[in-house]
């Protein structure tokens, strides 16, 4: 028994070292047991079957507005991912915009660069600059920091030490126990900051693409505050929750602005959009 939990653990060891990805705008090494050649036609898949299932809107000012926003996005990724030695990253991406008739304060972006809009968040976006820090500042940058891919991959993680825990542990009373706690435990202190972390890596990731993209790295902050008056303060504890708290994103947004618009100079851009 011994020799096979040890034969159990040097197999999940050699996973973790090969099955990693680098992130092209943070340089670390991110889990990618599930490559993006096996992710991004399910991804499809489900994009179209949703928007088959859902209203979407076609030949309005906003839904031209959101292919605008989100084709400057994209434009301003390539040119960013090009300049810093990864031409040629967006290859598999198949950009889409879409604007979904629903009261829904949301937005989405599924891996590969599939992205839904609800029309119940443009009144808080309030303006382009404000779809575009919700878009590009943060949808789009989810799609290509390959988080849905990190997320599918701790969630194998935390299945598979689970699994162990269970093949090591022989008395039932233990094993309960260690079921009951291992639940909570990898969720608050696993799961969640590790979805938070991707909210924020999202967030700074986006400012920067909105800001290349000529959109007022400012107006971020400015949109965070009008989600929070929407909210109505009406949110769980943060680190009970997959998201930072909306005071946490205003402050980092605040922040991180100004080297926002110093990275856009780099590309020539040295002022934004009107509002």
């Amino acid at each position: 028994m011994m020799k096979l939990k040890v034969t159990l653990i040097s197999l999940g060891v050699c996973a973790m070292i090969f099955s990693c990805a680098t992130n092209p705008f943070t340089g670390k090494k991110t889990m990618a047991f599930v490559s993006n050649a096996q992710l991004f036609p399910t991804a499809f898949a489900q994009y179209d079957q949703f928007l088959t299932d859902n209203n979407v809107v076609t030949g309005t000012k906003d839904a031209e507005m959101i292919t605008r926003v989100g084709q400057r996005i994209a434009v301003a990724a390539e040119r960013w991912l090009t300049a810093n030695g990864n031409a040629g990253y967006l290859n598999d991406y198949k950009w889409e915009y879409n604007l979904v008739d629903d009261e829904t304060v949301n937005a989405w972006c599924m891996p590969g660069g599939k992205i839904v809009f609800y029309t119940g968040i443009l009144p808080i976006a309030a303006n382009e600059t404000g779809v575009a820090a919700i878009m590009g500042g943060h949808e789009v940058a989810h799609a290509l920091a390959n988080h849905g891919q990190q997320r599918m991959s701790a969630g194998y993680v935390q299945q598979g030490l689970a699994v162990a825990g269970n093949v090591a542990i022989q008395d039932e009373q233990s094993r309960n126990a260690f079921n009951q706690y291992y639940g909570v435990g990898s969720n608050v202190l696993g799961m969640l900051p590790f979805s938070r972390s991707h909210e924020t890596e999202a967030d700074k990731i986006g400012l920067y693409l909105m800001a290349v993209a000529g959109y007022n790295p400012d107006e971020a902050a400015e949109l965070w505050k009008r989600m929070k008056a929407n909210s109505g303060g009406d949110a769980p504890a943060e680190f009970m929750s997959t998201h930072p708290s909306n005071d946490t994103r205003i402050n980092n947004l605040t922040q991180w602005a100004p080297d926002a618009k110093k990275e856009a100079a780099k590309f020539g851009v040295t002022s934004f959009r009107a509002i």
